[in-house]
């Protein structure tokens, strides 16, 4: 699968904290686990699901191992080691000595404190809390600080390549899997050690036999790791709500309608029908050509851009617009599927300004705090922006790769396709009422903002000579030498500063 990733964060997360859950792993399954019936539809399941998987989504997740915690003298090893090549001998000598003053005085009490926490919540990771709070707890916007962007590859198919039947087709594809996500019939996420001998047939047959609560280890002995999907259901339906001095997690899956922003202005409209079926291809498709067609002028003063601010100042102004008489338009954002953002801006075919348009945009089309932007430019390129608090990567690059490859391959929406006539009270259009305090905030936030992202330099090398492959084929990790090369140009850099 080729996959354009530009990110303004490089995860790290090592193979064992990945099989581990971050949240409750026994909560998420009594929200995600579904029977697999459905109400009848105009349409089969060749439409409705991107996957129907024999095997249960959520078949591994009751018998997951738990994260360790490893011995205090193992991590403050690690720590050195990974200090090493960035220090010169005489700071890590004084390194050294602060690790292992640490290491035999306050580190033991911690160490105890930790181990004591871990017992008193076997339902969950003991890294589960931290992460939240880390995200959750930071004043500083979002936009830039946290929210990572990953770019798409075109369709293969040129005429395919269209604002509006490219954003028809992978919002159908998100739609799918969706469906798929919320019915438990997404194939599981699984680390295939040997393919040959575990990514088959035979293996999903027995491993179906296998009662869920011992199910992991049996996919142990096959050397299969299923890798922990609590994180799943933070891609749909939530948003990261700002509050004072710490944020909150807003999940409702109850919803059925996707928020479009175009040049700065909202609409909403019902993608699934009232038994949760997703809606016609001619339907999505007459919807988005309705919001397209539209002449709006961009609002002088974008709301959007409110969600690019101070959490704290960001938390005040939601108050202000709640009491200006907003909250049901707040509340249809938050609720959401999620975003779809239709740019009226083109790349050019510039990789520059497509990091530009994917990581921050101008600010006006985006709502930063929603667990889930998908972002197609006005010559078709797509790329995803999402809210980090509620997970990492995994689950992203899981739907992204399905969606491209169902929305590539499985066009629903073609140029010769005739949309629906959607009739004006079908997507709605959702005007904000603004005051004169609100209007001085946004036009601060801009301010701010516009600041801000002047100051981000993007520069791409394409190296052609070798990629992943030549790693994996000399038993090296390519995230692994990734990590080497930035820790290399840091040590560089700081030579030639002292020289």
């Amino acid at each position: 699968m080729k996959l354009l990733f530009y990110q303004s964060a490089i995860y790290k997360k090592s193979f064992r904290s990945s099989i581990t859950a971050i949240t409750d792993v026994r909560s998420s399954t009594s929200v995600l686990w579904r029977s697999h019936s459905s109400s009848s539809s105009s349409f089969s399941d060749d439409y409705q699901f991107i996957q129907r998987s024999k095997l249960p989504m959520l078949h591994f997740q009751p018998s997951l191992p738990r994260l360790p915690i490893p011995k205090l003298e193992d991590s403050c090893k690690r720590y050195l080691d990974a200090q090493k090549p960035l220090l010169d001998d005489n700071r890590y000598e004084k390194t050294e000595a602060i690790v292992k003053r640490f290491q035999n005085h306050e580190g033991k009490e911690l160490q105890e404190k930790l181990i004591a926490r871990d017992k008193r919540n076997k339902h969950t990771s003991y890294i589960s809390e931290p992460w939240f709070d880390m995200y959750l707890k930071s004043r500083d916007p979002v936009v830039i600080n946290y929210n990572p962007y990953l770019g798409i590859v075109d369709d293969p198919k040129p005429e395919y390549n269209n604002q509006l039947i490219r954003a028809s087709n992978t919002l159908i594809s998100s739609l799918r899997f969706l469906r798929s996500l919320r019915e438990n019939v997404l194939e599981p996420e699984i680390y295939h050690l040997n393919p040959l001998k575990s990514d088959n047939e035979t293996f999903r047959n027995v491993m179906r036999m296998i009662p869920s609560i011992v199910s992991w280890y049996g996919a142990y002995l096959y050397k299969a790791f299923p890798l922990d999907m609590s994180q799943y259901q933070g891609l749909f339906n939530a948003t990261r709500i700002p509050k004072r001095g710490r944020d909150e997690l807003l999940r409702d899956q109850s919803t059925k309608h996707m928020v479009v922003i175009r040049n700065g202005h909202f609409y909403a409209f019902d993608v699934l029908d009232k038994n949760g079926n997703i809606r016609e291809p001619s339907y999505i498709h007459g919807c988005l050509k309705r919001i397209l067609s539209e002449n709006k002028q961009k609002p002088e003063y974008p709301v959007a851009v409110l969600t690019s601010e101070n959490r704290d100042v960001w938390a005040d102004l939601r108050d202000q617009l709640v009491e200006a008489g907003n909250s049901e338009i707040l509340n249809l954002i938050d609720t959401g599927i999620f975003v779809l953002n239709l740019d009226d801006e083109s790349t050019k075919n510039d990789p520059f300004l497509l990091s530009k348009i994917m990581l921050h945009g101008d600010g006006s089309n985006r709502w930063f705090d929603k667990s889930l932007q998908l972002i197609v430019t006005k010559d078709a390129k797509v790329g995803i922006n999402f809210e980090h608090s509620w997970g990492d990567g995994v689950a992203v690059l899981r739907y992204i790769n399905n969606m491209l490859t169902d929305s590539t391959k499985k066009h629903f929406v073609h140029p010769n396709s005739t949309p629906s006539v959607i009739d004006e009270d079908e997507v709605r259009h959702l005007e904000f009422k603004l005051n004169e305090k609100l209007k001085e905030g946004i036009k601060t936030a801009l301010q701010k903002f516009n600041t801000l992202t002047s100051k981000i330099k993007f520069s791409v090398f394409q190296h052609q000579k070798f990629g992943k492959n030549f790693f994996k084929a000399h038993m090296l990790s390519p995230d692994a030498v990734v990590q080497l090369s930035f820790q290399e140009c840091f040590s560089v850099n700081e030579q030639l500063r002292n020289m």
